[in-house]
């Protein structure tokens, strides 16, 4: 039987303060709960997600480079604040050969204008924002259509 497809979700600083977390901007969804949801959807299209948060950026670099050793079929990132100002993830996401779909929950352009630019969204595959929780899932979403 083929190996199963492996799609990687990272998450970001303070991503693990989802529920609490200024709720009228991110929601009351916990990082729990979202990966709860994804694990679910995943293991309906016979994929495995590999759920990860960290606050610091070395460990999304790392995690990015991990999977491209691994072969894997796609990367779901929320940089979170990092997005606006990590020349280093930019540069790991266009060292990889594994596309990488960024995502958000709430949509940085009717936020702070330096929430507008992003470092993450040039180097990656494509942008998915502002949906809530629901962007994940829309984002694994296209990362099977891959």
């Amino acid at each position: 039987m083929a190996e199963a497809r492996k799609i990687y979700v990272l998450n970001g600083p303070n991503i693990n303060m989802l529920g609490t977390r200024e709720p009228e901007i991110y929601g009351y969804d916990t990082l729990d709960d979202i990966a709860e949801r994804m694990e679910d959807a995943a293991n309906r299209a016979h994929v495995e997600i590999d759920f990860r948060q960290s606050n610091h950026e070395g460990h999304l670099v790392d995690w990015l480079q991990e999977a491209h050793a691994e072969g894997a079929h796609a990367v779901i990132l929320n940089a979170a604040g990092l997005t606006h100002s990590s020349i280093a993830l930019h540069d790991a996401i266009k060292a990889i050969a594994v596309p990488v779909i960024e995502v958000h929950l709430s949509n940085p352009h009717r936020r702070e204008e330096f929430r507008h630019k992003s470092y993450v969204g040039m180097a990656a595959k494509g942008t998915i924002a502002g949906f809530g929780a629901l962007s994940y899932m829309l984002a694994l979403e296209a990362a099977l259509e891959l």
